[in-house]
């Protein structure tokens, strides 16, 4: 079995007995990349000699035996583009930013570093994460390893395609309305979705400010606590970021979840979830009922009204962050006879049509005029889910449902119906309206294609959740299947 199919715990133990050694790790990942890649198409950029570089100084200090290591030595990721990485171009998969490289680390990469992490490369995406296919990418679609016929999901289609190829050993993404679950998901990986300011967002190229958390995408839980553990905390230079204790998340999983309340709101499980997800996800709760916890119905009336809500205020923040993109200070430059000609050929040239589309509409809801009738009332809406959450919560522990309410749709399906597109989030929304924390796990798979169990936890509630994701994994082995690409000369199982 290839090193990538290992969780992170097991090649630490690995590393720890000298049995193997942090080069081994990288060229296992350049090697599947090199094999897969052209088919999958996850990567904008792999950076083959920085890599080699630090991995080799991770072999010599592996070597000396002196010192502390990282809680993730020598073990290689994949990064989003649209987190800033010092001296590795960072585009967000858009014409705009095609040559742009930073001179700074995201908080998160700064973070990957003292953890002693190895980065590989950037990973593709929705254009500044606008989109929930991967198909509003500037330069190319990402495809799903299940079946390359079919979307990974968006935005962080890349990082989710990634690890279920089994290119990098781990990655991380940015979950606006769902970004990072619904391509766990449609990938048959684990995505979490912190509570909103646990994990810094500086150094995340903003599309909306209130909404956007950057988290892991993993092959089991386990591994996403490990991450977790290493990125999270308070950021100083982050003014959203929360000054709270990150407690040892990988301690919390213990495997006992007897007496854990589950609400499952019977508007997540409704019209327009296929039917085969809802077998899958109910025959998921009937596995925490045997573990002892209780599953019951409850009602959160205002769902409907989340999507609507949600893109009034994140085209709003969207058309406000994207403002910067002006072709003076960095990024594409149209060549042009006036100022004003500059600012309009630079945007036009630059921006995908999705992205003009969201800064319409938000430009259009903060207009005069209309910024009451559509922004504060959308404003108002989202007080309105985020109190059915806190309704929930004072009975139960956590919220279950689907992550999605479909498998991965074909590409090319919506392209030409935004609007459906747009519902494809549905499930996912709710949660970065309220702030809360959430992660989907896989729980079967529907015509070869995984589905996603969704679970929501209280804010800051990550230990919980992680605990309940993780008594499941321990009775189930969905988790555990791989597409037949990412296995060594095998099928998936």
């Amino acid at each position: 079995m290839s090193l990538l199919n290992q969780s992170l715990s097991t090649l630490q133990t690995l590393l720890d007995k000298k049995e193997i050694k942090p080069t081994e790790l990288l060229e296992e990942s350049l090697a599947a990349i090199s094999r897969v890649d052209g088919q999958i198409r996850a990567f904008l950029t792999v950076d083959e000699e920085g890599a080699r570089a630090a991995a080799a100084g991770l072999d010599r200090e592996l070597a000396s035996g002196n010192g502390m290591r990282g809680p993730l030595f020598g073990l290689p990721a994949g990064i989003k583009d649209n987190i800033s990485t010092e001296g590795l171009r960072t585009t967000c998969a858009s014409r705009f930013l095609e040559k742009f490289v930073p001179v700074y680390d995201a908080t998160v990469m700064s973070r990957l570093k003292a953890a002693q992490a190895v980065t590989v490369g950037k990973l593709n995406m929705d254009e500044f994460a606008m989109g929930s296919s991967n198909e509003t990418s500037a330069f190319f679609i990402t495809r799903n390893p299940w079946n390359p016929e079919h979307v990974p999901g968006g935005s962080s289609g890349g990082s989710a395609a990634a690890v279920a190829a089994g290119e990098v050993y781990f990655a991380l993404g940015s979950d606006t309305g769902g970004s990072i679950r619904q391509p766990a998901s449609y990938c048959g990986v684990v995505g979490l979705k912190p509570t909103y300011g646990l994990v810094s967002r500086y150094g995340l190229v903003a599309f909306a400010s209130s909404l956007d958390q950057i988290g892991p995408l993993t092959k089991n839980v386990e591994d996403a606590a490990q991450v977790l553990q290493a990125i999270a905390g308070y950021d100083p230079m982050d003014s959203t970021s929360a000054n709270v204790a990150v407690p040892d998340y990988r301690r919390a999983l213990t495997g006992d979840i007897r007496g854990l309340r589950i609400a499952v709101p019977r508007e997540y499980m409704g019209e327009g979830v296929a039917e085969d997800v809802r077998t899958r996800v109910r025959e998921a709760l009937r596995v925490f009922e045997s573990l002892g916890a209780a599953v019951e119905e409850v009602s959160m009336p205002h769902t409907e009204y989340a999507t609507a809500a949600y893109y009034i205020i994140a085209c709003s923040e969207a058309s406000s962050n994207l403002s910067r993109f002006d072709g003076v200070r960095y990024g594409r430059r149209a060549a042009a006879g006036s100022l004003e000609e500059l600012y309009v050929k630079s945007r036009d040239e630059g921006f995908g049509q999705e992205v003009k589309r969201r800064i319409m509409l938000g430009t259009f809801a903060l207009s005069s005029g209309y910024f009451d009738a559509y922004y504060l009332k959308a404003q108002r809406v989202r007080t309105l889910v985020k109190r059915d959450f806190e309704q929930v919560f004072e009975k139960y522990d956590l919220i279950a449902g689907p992550t999605t309410p479909t498998t991965a749709f074909r590409i090319g399906e919506m392209t030409e119906d935004p609007l459906t597109m747009y519902l494809n989030d549905i499930l996912t929304i709710p949660v970065n309206l309220a702030g809360v924390p959430a992660i989907s796990v896989p729980c079967g798979f529907s015509g070869g294609l995984p589905v996603g169990l969704q679970l929501i936890g209280k804010p800051f509630g990550e230990a919980e959740l992680l605990k309940a994701a993780h008594a499941y994994q321990q009775s189930t082995d969905h988790h555990l299947k791989r597409p037949q690409l990412a296995l060594e000369g095998g099928g998936a199982r």
